[in-house]
């Protein structure tokens, strides 16, 4: 196999652990590694080290590499996310991402309308004003869309004031990335999803936290029923 940087290796070797080949339990070795990929022992451990703090796998000298199951792995990981979105998981991975904000961005929202700066504000009423003239334009599967959207929901994580939410902007932003990159993301979408994100910035803009996160909480529902299988009926607590 030809040379590769350490992203290339490790992009193939994660992709082959998510698929099971070697599955949990089975061990390889960093020789084995460097002379499949034809790449140098640094390049290699580069690697090994991210899928170490994936939990991938475990290092042990005089052993090798073991495959850990899959309960070990760090789900939010943006590798592994990735790897899942282009294997047979994908499915799987879209359903467990969009569960994740509809229980996560309502809530978020509607601290947002508490604690967010008049700048924030101001900015994510500016975001999804763009959205929706991108929208409209019929530019929803367009780069500059999805640059915009991944802008709004970072903002909205960060203005909710809880750092614990913040950290999760990285996993909640990938199924935005994934599903553009996966041809998912409509050119035109839906009137209501534009309407619920301008609803919510102005929302948020007013101090109106019930209101933010009926917003939120309505975009995230349609957005539900376009990628789970079999949805059913999101009931507001």
């Amino acid at each position: 196999m030809a040379k590769g940087s350490h992203g290339d290796v490790l992009d193939q070797i994660g992709h082959r652990i998510v698929l099971g080949e070697p599955a949990p339990g089975e061990v390889i070795t960093v020789a084995d590694l460097e002379a499949e990929y034809s790449v140098s022992r640094t390049v290699v451990r580069e690697a090994v080290r991210v899928l170490e703090s994936i939990g991938m796998v475990r290092s042990k000298r005089r052993v090798g590499l073991t495959v850990l199951p899959r309960e070990c792995w760090d789900s939010f990981d943006a590798h592994l996310i990735q790897w899942n979105l282009t294997g047979p998981g994908r499915q799987a991975q879209l359903e467990s991402l969009i569960e994740l904000r509809l229980a996560v961005e309502p809530v978020a929202a509607r601290l947002a309308a508490r604690r967010a700066s008049a700048d924030e504000s101001a900015e994510l009423v500016r975001l999804s004003d763009t959205l929706d003239t991108l929208g409209q334009q019929k530019l929803g599967n367009s780069d500059q869309y999805l640059e915009v959207d991944v802008a709004f929901h970072s903002l909205l994580l960060a203005s909710s004031g809880n750092p614990m939410f913040r950290t999760l902007t990285k996993p909640i932003c990938e199924i935005l990335r994934g599903r553009s990159a996966l041809g998912l993301t409509p050119a035109v979408p839906a009137p209501s999803v534009l309407a619920d994100h301008l609803g919510a910035a102005l929302a948020i803009q007013r101090g109106e936290s019930e209101a933010a996160e009926m917003h939120v909480r309505g975009y995230v529902a349609s957005i539900w029923q376009e990628v789970i299988r079999d949805p059913q009926p999101v009931v507001s607590p």
